[in-house]
């Protein structure tokens, strides 16, 4: 697990929106689209629900789509995490 991800991760313990994401970081749009990309590749990522209240798409698009996903953490996640992998 990289540094952006693990720091990705401590602020995914409870679902946030992308914009909350983006004050909390301090990263660049693109950049964290990137990051929570691969976070969901490896399974360390849920995206709970669109900003307007409807369920994500299927499949999940989170370069093109992902401002308008709120995300937490998956169980593997936080594993991850926790133990610094």
């Amino acid at each position: 697990m990289t540094d952006e991800e693990f720091d990705l991760i401590d602020q995914l313990y409870f679902v946030q929106s992308f914009p909350d994401l983006l004050q909390a970081t301090g990263l660049e749009e693109d950049t964290l689209l990137g990051l929570l990309q691969q976070l969901f590749a490896k399974g360390w990522l849920r995206t709970v629900a669109l900003l307007d209240g409807d369920t994500p798409p299927d499949p999940i698009e989170i370069l093109t789509e992902g401002i308008n996903y709120f995300y937490v953490a998956s169980k593997e996640g936080l594993l991850a995490h926790n133990l610094g992998e």
